[in-house]
């Protein structure tokens, strides 16, 4: 399990990596846009399509790999302050399991979306041009597919681990 879990270092860091580099392009892209409005007098074109299509969903999406594996979701600590250290490990299974359920489902239900989007030819109207919409409904199934991959391969070290003590 541990090989497995250390191979997903590598795809998880990627789309983290993407992901940051898609919010430095969306903050070049809307400075220059800005620069351009109240400068030049002419915005550029598609602007708040680009962002809203593919930068914010690539920021918002990509990162949840290596959120599942930092355990960086939030928290509420409330009824767990005073609990023992076995009861948590054993409620944090419990909401592992239970997120790569609700994940697994987001993923099937996006994934339809995305051939969907991608047999219609979705595009966005920006201005005078046409944006092609459909590639960026691929981000959801992938950094999702690789969240549960990563929350079921570390579900299994888990009962793994507990198992042989």
């Amino acid at each position: 399990m541990q090989r497995l879990l250390q191979w997903l270092e590598y795809p998880i860091h990627a789309l983290l990596w993407l992901g940051m580099l898609a919010a430095v392009f969306m903050m070049f892209h809307v400075s220059a846009d800005v620069v351009g409005r109240t400068v030049f007098n002419h915005p550029l074109e598609g602007t708040t399509e680009m962002v809203s299509a593919y930068y914010m969903v690539a920021v918002s999406y990509l990162p949840w790999a290596w959120i599942a594996r930092n355990d960086a979701h939030i928290r509420v600590e409330t009824f767990t302050a005073f609990a023992s250290p076995r009861f948590i490990k054993w409620l944090d299974l419990i909401v592992k399991i239970v997120t790569a359920i609700g994940v697994a489902f987001f993923v099937w239900r996006a994934t339809l979306r995305a051939i969907q989007t991608m047999n219609s030819g979705e595009v966005w109207q920006a201005g005078t041009q046409y944006l092609i919409i459909w590639p960026s409904r691929w981000v959801l199934p992938l950094a999702g597919g690789l969240m549960v991959l990563y929350l079921i391969v570390r579900i299994a070290a888990d009962v793994a681990a507990a198992v042989r003590r």
